[in-house]
């Protein structure tokens, strides 16, 4: 009984060992030629669909926004179709890493941290945290935010940056849901991307909009072991950016350009 269970045992080990084996075959065939691609036909991107005007859920559940329609514009460049899947902005580097989609467009943040996990294109377009309060808040600056219960996304470079200036930090699962507790009376403050505060504002939230902390640069994320496609949605990017289709679609959803890279931070 012993021997058996143990050549059980071994086959199963050995089986194991011949995937795994298929398996990093693949990748490295991917990496290193070919499309770059899961699927040849298809360039499967991810977003979160909370992060409006960048990404957001339709009554169908399709997903719309910036971040979509630039990962459409990407696919078209690629010359395949565009495969838009949500998954929760906290998951969205691992999904990557783990195979799940070809590359995240999901108004991710280029930092140290996320780099030792994945690569990044180049930036898409630039943004920055800034302080959101009520309109009735004393709070200016980052030194008034000592001791205060600031609110951020979960996922987000934004839960970093709240943690330099108080202990106090709230998450959420999207910037909406903190700018909208904001509003509704909790917290003190929140710390978001720009863009997504003052939309917001615009959209009749209670909301106004204080310092801007810094500038910084969102990219499209790709697997470590693929630098085909990185290289790829790189080209797609500078042809986006020279024929205007990137300039386009963000006055389309900004009213403004966001995908040029400002002079100068715009910082207090």
């Amino acid at each position: 009984m012993f021997i058996r269970g143990r050549r059980i045992g071994s086959l199963l080990l050995a089986a194991l060992l011949i995937a795994s084996a298929l398996s990093g075959c693949g990748r490295s065939e991917r990496a290193e030629g070919g499309t770059g691609l899961l699927h040849n036909d298809e360039f499967v991107f991810t977003a979160s669909g909370e992060f409006r005007p960048f990404s957001y859920l339709n009554d169908d559940l399709t997903m719309s926004g910036f971040d979509v329609e630039v990962g459409n514009a990407i696919a078209a460049e690629l010359g395949v179709e565009p495969v838009a899947k949500r998954m929760k902005m906290v998951g969205l580097v691992e999904g990557v890493k783990n195979g799940r989609a070809d590359a995240a467009v999901a108004s991710l943040t280029i930092n140290d941290l996320r780099a030792q996990h994945v690569l990044f294109s180049t930036p898409y377009y630039y943004s920055g945290p800034q302080i959101f309060t009520r309109p009735d808040s004393p709070i200016q600056t980052t030194d008034d935010l000592k001791g205060k219960e600031v609110a951020v996304a979960k996922g987000t470079s934004y839960l970093d940056i709240a943690k330099r200036y108080t202990g106090n930090v709230k998450t959420y699962d999207s910037d909406i849901t903190a700018l909208q507790a904001l509003a509704d009376g909790r917290h003190d403050a929140v710390i978001t991307d720009f863009v997504t505060g003052r939309t917001t504002i615009q959209e009749g939230f209670a909301v106004e909009e204080r310092q801007l902390i810094e500038r910084s640069e969102q990219a499209v994320v790709v697997p470590m072991d693929n630098p085909v496609l990185l290289k790829r949605i790189n080209e797609a990017l500078e042809n986006l950016r020279q024929d205007g289709t990137l300039k386009k679609i963000s006055e389309e959803y900004f009213g403004e350009d966001i995908t040029t890279k400002p002079e100068a931070a715009e910082t207090e």
